[in-house]
């Protein structure tokens, strides 16, 4: 049984890196499986709508459910009172792509939500449901430095080699008592990241809102400009998910 949830997830994992769809023979090959496993799996998939098949090319591609799904998910979460209209207000102020990022299981962060400018045609872009280490970036650094210890402690032990640990934790103890994280090229060459944590309701942290723009132009001005209004942002949406710090 744990076998076929691990071949399936497999399989989902392959496919949503290829939006186009694949054929199964290109799925067998990604997934180590004979075709007749395969096909078993992928009838299984598509019959709970997991999947489904493009009835021209033949190729699979991911079912629509994962969209009910997360939209499900996003609508439980209370997202866009709570998070969604402070992220628009500091767009607006900002004119710079916004993102939301939180913790997922693993040793990732999730991009949740991604608010880009109109105003601004130079952007950094970073797909919405992109899984990013923990150990990169300034929104993970971030959440990284007000996490609880025992827990930032086991993102730590699985990303950063022990001879890199002591730097590592001394960049953390900055941005904590910084309030924010920024990031220069970490993930992309020629741009900067500034962050903020997300606190919930127990104190716990929630996520981390950041703003996402090039560094060719950027100032000490305005990088403290773009400073005090991503920490401004993320208390507000911690007020808003009822933090009391």
């Amino acid at each position: 049984m744990m076998q076929t949830i691990d071949r399936a997830m497999d399989i989902i994992r392959v496919l949503s890196k290829n939006a186009q769809g694949l054929p199964i023979t290109e799925l067998s090959k990604e997934c180590g499986l004979p075709l007749s496993t395969m096909h078993r799996l992928l009838k299984s998939l598509e019959e709970n709508g997991l999947i489904q098949q493009n009835e021209k090319t033949k190729e699979y591609g991911m079912g629509t459910l994962w969209l009910e799904y997360g939209l499900q998910m996003y609508d439980s979460m209370d997202f866009t009172s709570h998070i969604r209209t402070e992220m628009e207000k500091l767009m607006h102020i900002v004119k710079e792509s916004i993102y939301y990022n939180k913790p997922v299981s693993g040793i990732e962060s999730l991009i949740l939500e991604r608010i880009d400018s109109p105003e601004n045609a130079i952007r950094v872009f970073d797909k919405i449901g992109l899984r990013i280490p923990m150990n990169i970036g300034a929104a993970n650094k971030t959440m990284l430095a007000h996490m609880n210890k025992v827990k930032s402690d086991q993102f730590i032990n699985a990303l950063i080699p022990e001879e890199e640990k002591s730097s590592f934790y001394e960049q953390l103890h900055e941005i904590k008592a910084n309030g924010y994280g920024i990031s220069r090229g970490e993930r992309t060459e020629g741009t900067i990241s500034i962050a903020a944590p997300v606190f919930n309701h127990s104190g716990d942290i929630e996520g981390a809102i950041s703003i996402g723009c090039v560094s060719f132009n950027m100032t000490d001005e305005r990088l403290q400009f773009l400073i005090e209004y991503v920490l401004e942002s993320g208390k507000r949406i911690s007020k808003n998910l009822a933090y009391n710090g």
